[in-house]
């Protein structure tokens, strides 16, 4: 079993953020820290989104510090620019990264001190401190509706979506407020589908100017819920849509506007709240995801209303010391990651030497 000083947990955004800033103040890679990363290559979850979300059409790349993100063709799958940008990242900056290591638990160690992170495949760490940057993809939300295990049609999550081609001639049902849905609609919709909009209220409109005001507010806004012990905000209720020429085209055509929300799910399509029915082939579930918490349910961290306590800092979590949350409520987003990133390398290395300016007091007592 090695023992760290500190265990990054996921490669992504956040997690490579923080770990060029552990580096920064001064740990060693591989003798202090190291990143176990669940996925078989780098890109984090970037590496999971289908090709048809090209870099043009991407929200919310933003770079890692010390590397600018290129300026690539702007046709090019998303995934394929951030898998290389970070792969990229990890080589420059010689990051520790191990992989695929899927983290199954993070407990309280033996001696009381230090955390155990345990992976599926049996391997363990010993670490003083633990930066959680498992971010959301690993925890698609699929909402429950009467009816829905009776469905005779396909049901996939945004987690699944491969291409709108599949759907070619179908009657597809797409369920979410958020900018996915949006984009699968519009996608849906030029190969050649027939689709349906359903959110549970009217689609947040906004021509708010997303600059940094507009980014300051998002994040005072998420970092209240999350002081408070609450689940984040969803994107889109934290931000809004935006009114793209794109959009307002959409709207315009009549591909994105809502029906309503949904009543139930029936064997061969759905029941809206109006008590429309609609005869589908599939339905596609753009519900969003949720925080990948699962592996830190030995720490009891999460408070009574299912959100994690956090610090003012955003990054420290109240109920455990040694752990830091990063990708999770304000951090969420790309940009807010990267800052998270900094901030809970700073958070741990400064109470790792707390940690050892009291072993030495206490050598020179004794």
């Amino acid at each position: 079993m090695e023992t760290l000083q500190t265990v990054v947990i996921g490669a992504g955004q956040a997690g490579l953020s923080a770990a060029y800033w552990l580096g920064r103040r001064g740990l060693e890679p591989w003798e202090d820290f190291v990143v176990l990363d669940g996925n078989d290559g780098p890109g984090g979850a970037w590496r999971h989104r289908w090709d048809s979300l090209t870099f043009d059409a991407a929200h919310n790349l933003h770079p890692l510090p010390a590397l600018p993100l290129e300026v690539p063709d702007p046709r090019e799958p998303a995934s394929a620019v951030v898998r290389r940008y970070y792969g990229e990242y990890e080589r420059d900056f010689a990051l520790p990264v191990i992989r695929p290591v899927r983290v199954a638990a993070v407990e309280p160690a033996d001696d009381g001190d230090r955390l155990l992170v345990r992976a599926a495949d049996g391997r363990s760490w010993l670490a003083q401190k633990v930066i959680s940057a498992t971010g959301t993809w690993d925890s698609p939300y699929w909402p429950h509706y009467p009816g829905r295990e009776t469905f005779r049609g396909r049901q996939l999550h945004t987690h699944d979506f491969v291409a709108a081609e599949e759907f070619r001639r179908q009657r597809v049902l797409v369920v979410g407020g958020g900018t996915s849905a949006l984009q699968f609609l519009l996608q849906l919709d030029a190969a050649g589908a027939q689709t349906f909009w359903s959110t549970r209220r009217p689609p947040q409109w906004t021509d708010a100017a997303f600059d940094a005001d507009w980014g300051v507010d998002v994040e005072r806004r998420v970092n209240e819920r999350t002081r408070a012990g609450l689940p984040p905000l969803s994107v889109s209720a934290a931000t809004g849509l935006p009114l793209t020429e794109q959009y307002h085209a959409g709207i315009r055509s009549g591909v994105l506007l809502s029906r309503g929300p949904l009543a139930r799910i029936t064997p061969t399509g759905a029941v809206l709240a109006d008590g429309t029915e609609l005869e589908l082939d599939a339905i596609l579930w753009a519900t969003g995801f949720r925080a990948s918490l699962g592996h830190l349910a030995p720490l009891h961290v999460r408070e009574a209303g299912g959100g994690v306590l956090m610090g003012t800092d955003g990054v420290s979590v109240v109920r455990e010391p040694r752990l830091f949350l990063v990708g999770y409520g304000a951090s969420a987003s790309t940009v807010g990651a990267t800052r998270a990133g900094r901030a809970a390398a700073i958070a741990a290395t400064r109470l790792l030497r707390r940690t050892v300016e009291r072993e030495e007091a206490g050598a020179v007592v004794r």
